[in-house]
């Protein structure tokens, strides 16, 4: 099945390398992503789907019946680009001020069409029934808990298993990397508005400056992260972001710290979001100011379209021995890692994994000859579109092994 599988993928190479250039120059952000969504549905009519569209968002959804009985199983590939400038200097360099597609979902969306059009040429060989899933609002929006409760899990009856990838930009071109359990961290950001009283700069006593009070914060939320998080069960929180004032001779009513929250554990991110608003509330009211906590973990946010923070993602083991397994066999032992740390980015893949078993896996998309390739989200990355090959027949695999 390997080498075949591959030869397949590499024959559909050209028309996915045509569908992701035409997404990077056009990306679209966040929940609403018409023109990719119409690209999606040029790129896969014609094939013997039953496809459907999101209502809350545009997402698309295609189900391919096997020729034969078998599981379900669900592939995903995100579409949304970020709030960013593009400064790689290629001829399909986004044509949209301040979007770029710089966390390769647009290989993810190629890659998954190009498997559609695999599997499709391929029906009878197909057990049971494979769910194409394209999906908004990977970027902090919560895309694919919106379709799950849209109800991508009961189109089709129960999914049996599920599987993802994602590119990675500073690993070898057409390498494969997953692992057993975490696999990816949570993701929350918060925000903490400590507030005084504002005065004159000549005489903080008349006022109550939160600047000092801020900063002390900041101080004490690393030091519950060493002394109240277990040590082998990893947290990083990272302040990444302090403003407060108007101008040198005025104390400010207000400071705001802004800042993440990666974990690998669900206890680990109850308990540390616990301690931030503790910590915080008990600094500043010790100071004689008052501490305002807002955080993406409560996930107030998604009612309102608003960024809200992921669970961390955990590959079922059986699920990510399988996939060592199959990419094993296209690709060789070589060219396949089993990874031991996990990655501290973030995924709501999370969302999916939580009701499914299943895995994701990196693949390597750096370019050859590059000394130091940038990483995802920087306004320089690219990527060694050959490997989308290696992506598109995994993708097939998946569905039938």
């Amino acid at each position: 099945m390997g080498p075949d599988l591959l030869r397949a993928g590499e024959q559909l190479l050209g028309p996915a390398v045509e569908l992701r250039r035409r997404l990077h120059a056009y990306p679209e952000v966040g929940l609403h992503l018409p023109e990719t969504q119409r690209a999606i549905l040029e790129a896969i009519s014609g094939l013997d789907l039953k496809v459907s569209t999101g209502t809350a968002t545009t997402s698309v959804v295609a189900v391919l019946e096997g020729g034969r009985p078998g599981p379900t199983t669900l592939l995903r590939g995100d579409m949304d680009a970020l709030p960013m400038p593009e400064d790689t200097g290629l001829q399909f360099s986004s044509a949209v001020a301040g979007r770029m597609h710089a966390c390769g979902h647009d290989a993810h969306v190629a890659m998954l069409a190009g498997a559609a059009h695999l599997l499709a040429g391929r029906k009878n060989e197909v057990p049971g029934r494979v769910v194409f899933m394209f999906q908004p609002g990977e970027e902090g929006y919560g895309g694919a808990q919106i379709m799950l409760d849209e109800g991508l899990l009961e189109l089709t009856g129960p999914v049996d298993r599920a599987f993802a990838i994602h590119v990675y930009p500073v690993r070898p071109s057409g390498w494969i990397y997953t692992r057993r359990g975490p696999f990816m961290a949570s993701s929350d950001d918060f925000r903490v508005t400590v507030r005084g009283s504002g005065g004159h700069a000549s005489t903080p006593h008349d006022a109550i400056d939160p600047v000092p009070v801020a900063c002390e914060v900041v101080t004490a939320l690393q030091s519950m992260v060493t002394r109240r998080v277990p040590i082998f069960d990893p947290t990083v929180l990272t302040v990444s972001r302090i403003s407060a004032g108007t101008t040198f001779n005025v104390i400010p009513e207000t400071a705001v710290l802004e800042g993440t929250v990666r974990t690998i554990s669900a206890t680990t991110r109850a308990l540390v979001f616990e301690n931030l608003r503790r910590v915080a509330e008990h600094v500043a009211e010790a100071h004689l100011c008052r501490a305002e906590i807002e955080t993406t973990f409560d996930g107030k946010g998604r009612d309102e379209g608003l960024p809200v923070g992921y669970p961390v993602t955990v590959n079922d083991a059986s699920a990510a021995q399988r996939t060592l397994e199959v990419a094993r066999s296209l690709i060789g032992e070589d060219h396949v890692i089993e990874m031991t740390d996990p990655v501290m980015g973030a995924e709501d893949w999370s969302y999916i994994l939580e009701r499914v078993p299943g895995s994701m896996a990196f693949l390597g998309v750096a370019p050859p000859g590059v000394e130091r390739p940038a990483p995802t989200h920087s306004n320089r990355m690219l990527l060694d579109e050959p490997a989308m090959a290696v992506g598109i027949a995994l993708h097939a695999a998946m569905a039938l092994d």
